[in-house]
């Protein structure tokens, strides 16, 4: 008993542990189908135009470094070029000869230079690992520590055995080109050194890079905020689907969705219109197909019913009883079975094609048609060729056809059974010389227990699903029922069918 009882203890705790993870799996899936697609669109909307603003700044910021980068490479270029030709070409004013000092052709060259406000000129002389004494113009820059206050910048550049670098300072870069004086005569090492502090050009280009981020993320919030505007006018008929998908039910299919515009969204809402319109007539056809068929054999019940209530102990009495009985019996288990058929109908292997001789079957519907009643009967025109049908199901429409014809004439009145072909169709028909059909009644007597609001002449025991059948038939093949009245009096009833056939007297 207490291992019973644990036993179910635990099988209840796993009942409850199951609960709760499937619970926790519920809340998760909802949590999950809560992110609308309005959300979803704005998230990767964000998303791609944040990347997108993004990757701009980051290429502006680039391509204006990169100029800073080429200014200086320029005014370096150019200020070392002046002063090489100003060694090259350059006289001294006081002799009108060529410099033959270093010192007096730096302060002469510096004394005519008009530097800019983040540049240095500098003229240095002395010997590597001495110290340089250097030459500058009275220039003050707006930089932390500038070359000419940083000795040690000062002999690293001078000691330097190229013409330009870049000096990695932690009080600022410092960009630099020399120019060494050298020629004979000139006495001691001297250079020309041009200096180059972009931490103010810098300073501009990640001024401009975060108002361009700024600019940019206000663009963006601006853009979310239209798009999900816009994407809920959009997305409106989506919502408005669903409503209406949510308020449906089998009592009412009358609700529609407006229509407004001419793109996808439109297109969706007319098509979930016409879907409601086709479920709207399935409905309405299946109610009316239930009521009809209720109808139809509640009547053969009832007659069955009274009969068998009255029937008293006289045997002629119960032998007509039984009669009448068996009578409403039959009928009623031929409306099941054209019931049954009309259902089989939907199938798609309703039919089944084969190829056959279309005046061989024309000629066995007529030999069959007539044994239903004291008619006239006529072999008429025999399309002679094979074509693509069911012959069971050809048969059983024509004779349903053949006997409608019986029901609407009297004896001795002619009916004609023939085939042909009407260009690319092929006509299987029946024509009687009965009274024909009323126009109001030509659209409704193919409908189930249909059989019109005039009769052609006397009520059989059918229940009005003959011409259905014969319709589903025609369907079957990709066919249809055609109607036309009979030269001279009558109604000519034609199964035209869209079946591949073979030429006119091919051997096959």
């Amino acid at each position: 008993m207490t291992t019973t009882a644990a036993g179910a203890a635990e099988t209840t705790d796993g009942a409850t542990t199951s609960r709760a993870t499937t619970g926790r799996a519920t809340t998760a899936d909802t949590g999950r189908r809560r992110v609308s697609a309005r959300v979803r669109i704005l998230l990767w909307l964000l998303l791609v135009m944040a990347l997108a603003l993004a990757a701009v700044a980051m290429t502006t910021r680039s391509l204006l470094l990169r100029d800073v980068d080429h200014r200086v490479d320029r005014l370096l270029t150019q200020e070392t070029g002046e002063f090489a030709n100003f060694v090259e070409r350059g006289a001294d004013p006081r002799t009108g000869r060529p410099f033959t000092d270093a010192n007096r052709l730096l302060t002469v060259f510096l004394e005519r230079q008009y530097p800019d406000a983040d540049e240095e000129l500098i003229g240095l002389v002395g010997r590597v690992g001495t110290g340089p004494r250097q030459i500058r113009q009275p220039h003050d820059l707006p930089v932390t520590l500038p070359l000419h206050k940083d000795a040690g910048a000062r002999a690293r550049v001078f000691g330097s055995a190229g013409s330009s670098g870049v000096l990695d300072r932690p009080q600022g870069e410092i960009r630099w080109a020399k120019v060494t004086v050298a020629q004979p005569g000139l006495g001691p090492n001297a250079a020309f050194v041009v200096a180059f502090h972009p931490e103010r050009e810098k300073d501009r280009v990640n001024s401009v890079f975060r108002t361009l981020l700024g600019i940019s993320g206000a663009a963006l919030l601006l853009t979310v905020g239209i798009a999900w505007a816009v994407a809920g006018r959009i997305l409106k008929p989506v919502r408005v689907v669903r409503a209406a998908a949510a308020q449906l039910t089998e009592q009412d299919l009358t609700r529609r969705i407006p229509v407004h515009g001419h793109d996808d969204i439109a297109a969706l809402a007319e098509t979930f219109n016409g879907m409601l319109d086709r479920l709207e007539r399935a409905f309405a056809a299946q109610r009316e197909f239930v009521d009809d068929a209720g109808h139809e054999l509640r009547t053969p019940i009832t007659i069955v019913r009274g009969h068998l209530e009255v029937m008293g102990d006289d045997p002629a009495e119960r032998e007509e009883t039984v009669r009448l009985v068996t009578d409403e019996l039959d009928r009623m288990s031929r409306i099941v079975e054209d019931l049954l058929l009309l259902a089989r109908a939907e199938r798609p292997d309703f039919v089944s094609p084969e190829p056959f001789q279309v005046a061989e079957l024309t000629a066995d519907v007529y030999v069959k048609a007539r044994t239903l009643g004291d008619r006239d009967w006529r072999l008429d025109a025999v399309a002679d060729l094979e074509a693509e049908l069911d012959p069971q199901r050809i048969t059983q429409a024509m004779v349903q056809l053949a006997q409608n014809a019986v029901q609407h004439t009297v004896p001795g009145q002619t009916i004609r059974i023939g085939s042909r072909t009407d260009g690319p169709d092929l006509e299987l028909y029946v024509a009687d010389s009965g009274p024909g059909v009323q126009p109001q009644d030509a659209e409704v007597i193919f409908e189930r227990f249909r059989r019109g609001t005039a009769r052609r002449g006397a009520r059989g025991s059918g229940a009005g699903l003959g011409l259905s059948i014969v319709k589903a038939i025609a369907e079957g093949h990709r066919g249809r029922v055609r109607l036309h009245g009979t030269p001279g009096g009558g109604a000519t009833f034609a199964l035209v069918l869209h079946a591949p056939r073979a030429p006119e007297g091919d051997p096959t």
